[in-house]
């Protein structure tokens, strides 16, 4: 199935912080879009999420549909050419983020979680290292795609907790897993088929430590497909629900061509 991509992101700096180190990419021209939520004192996360932006845009300007474009990583077998891009994408804004942090003191241990998706050939590549996510709205039905790489989430594994534990839980922000910390990183990725009608939503954890997934289901639901007026109205209420963090969104739809 040939399909075409609408896109609408957006990004606010919250309630509570005074800069934002959250940066997204929305890349159609390549059917790519990506979220970033930098981390680092004196505002250095955003230093690391921009260049997760600026780097993935490069890359897949100057790699994807290029036959003899030179990659940082091999390829690896048993994946598609999308997955195999957003891994070797994502792992090279890692290792460009560390080469910074150790060679200049300042940036040291700046770090940024990264989200990314890529459509080709009727399929959609999903990537991530950290925290942020991505869902997908089918049929009014709202499923996370993504697991966090995160502290909360690894006691969850081990433990059942009650929604008021959860909620308490001291370490909840801490996560396990970060572009720019080591020289190499793991990246999860998957893939599926997209249908007609779907839309795909990349966020940063701003969003969902405001909003749960109902909240954010209800919301998708009602605007039909309106990309815009969904994201729109995602980052609003997770600011009047407090916005205690950067809040990032965008939503694809999926129609056919």
């Amino acid at each position: 199935m040939a399909i075409r991509v609408t896109a609408y992101g957006e990004t606010n700096v919250g309630r509570k912080r005074s800069h934002n180190e959250d940066n997204f990419l929305s890349f159609p021209e390549r059917n790519l879009f990506v979220v970033a939520d930098g981390m680092g004192g004196h505002g250095y996360g955003e230093v690391a999420s921009k260049m997760v932006v600026e780097t993935m845009k490069t890359f897949y300007t100057n790699a994807y549909g290029v036959e003899d474009a030179t990659w940082p990583n091999r390829e690896e077998r048993g994946r598609t050419l999308s997955e195999n891009m957003l891994n070797a994408g994502i792992r090279y804004c890692n290792y460009v983020i560390w080469e910074r942090g150790a060679t200049d003191a300042k940036y040291k241990n700046m770090g940024t979680t990264v989200v990314g998706i890529h459509f080709d050939g009727g399929e959609v590549a999903i990537a991530h290292v950290g925290d942020s996510r991505v869902y997908r709205l089918r049929g009014g039905e709202l499923t996370q795609l993504t697991e966090d790489h995160s502290l909360l989430n690894d006691y969850k594994k081990m433990a059942v907790l009650t929604p008021e534990e959860e909620a308490n839980f001291p370490h909840k922000n801490i996560i396990v897993r970060a572009c720019g910390l080591k020289d190499d990183v793991v990246v999860d990725v998957a893939r599926e088929s997209p249908e007609v009608g779907d839309v795909y939503m990349l966020c940063s954890d701003g969003l969902t430590g405001e909003l749960t997934d109902p909240d954010v289901e209800k919301i998708m639901a009602k605007y039909n497909g309106d990309v815009t007026g969904m994201t729109q109205e995602l980052i609003r209420d997770a600011c009047d629900h407090g916005g205690k963090d950067n809040i990032t969104a965008i939503c694809v739809r999926i129609d056919e061509v």
